[in-house]
């Protein structure tokens, strides 16, 4: 592909972008740590929240952000296409960490079960499951196609289910995402004529775009403090 992934970071009460970033890469899952700790950095706070949209989910990239400080909102993806079939997901399977146990849809446990490989036992999934049920529910054909369901169950999923939790208790987290961070984005492609980059190379990408995000930050400190404040407070 020829072009480049741009990235920025806004800070939800003033709309203005604390970090940015021009990268070579089609896809932001790779993104997400580096840019709530630049974003975290430059804002001098200790700690930052950070919504995203699903195009950054990354379960790597979400443990990365553990303990840095950068605390990620953002829902899972879904590539599986079964919600739209009618289908169950994994969402409608509940984790019980008390028990260490999932509950289906139909309210029947999946535990943890020793699951024999020829490549051996991988230490970073758990495979849950429960035979005895799956074989004579009623609701086998929305949960799964084969002779019964698995569960797999990554070692740091701990970390998935308290960015879950956190999202619940902000409903509005992706509200504010957009009206954060799409104004910016948009600001900056009407004022490049919704066209291409001017230049080649990606050094120099990086440098127009960081043109871009002074020349906006300007103008939002003007709009914010005035033009007189602003020129008293650079001096």
């Amino acid at each position: 592909m020829v072009g480049y992934n741009v990235q920025i970071a806004v800070d939800t009460e003033h709309h203005l972008i604390l970090a940015h970033e021009v990268t070579k890469t089609g896809s932001d899952r790779a993104q997400l740590a580096s840019m709530g700790e630049a974003a975290r950095d430059a804002s001098g706070h200790t700690s930052l929240t950070v919504p995203a949209d699903r195009g950054y989910y990354s379960r790597d990239q979400v443990l990365a952000c553990e303990g840095s400080g950068t605390v990620p909102i953002m829902p899972k993806s879904d590539t599986s296409g079964g919600a739209t079939r009618g289908a169950f997901t994994i969402q409608d399977f509940i984790y019980d960490s008390e028990h260490d146990r999932y509950t289906c849809p139909a309210g029947q446990y999946l535990t943890q079960a020793a699951v024999r490989s020829t490549r051996g036992p991988d230490p970073e999934l758990a495979r849950y499951r429960n035979l005895d049920a799956c074989g004579a529910c009623p609701q086998k054909l929305r949960c799964t196609p084969s002779r019964f369901k698995q569960i797999k169950r990554w070692k740091h999923d701990g970390v998935l289910d308290a960015m879950q939790v956190r999202l619940e208790r902000m409903p509005d987290a992706m509200k504010i995402r957009r009206r954060t961070v799409e104004h910016p984005f948009g600001t900056i492609k009407s004022w490049m004529g919704a066209t291409h980059f001017l230049t080649k190379t990606l050094t120099n990408v990086k440098t127009e775009m960081s043109l871009q995000v002074l020349a906006y930050n300007i103008k939002r400190m003007i709009a914010i403090f005035g033009v007189g404040l602003l020129i008293r407070a650079i001096a």
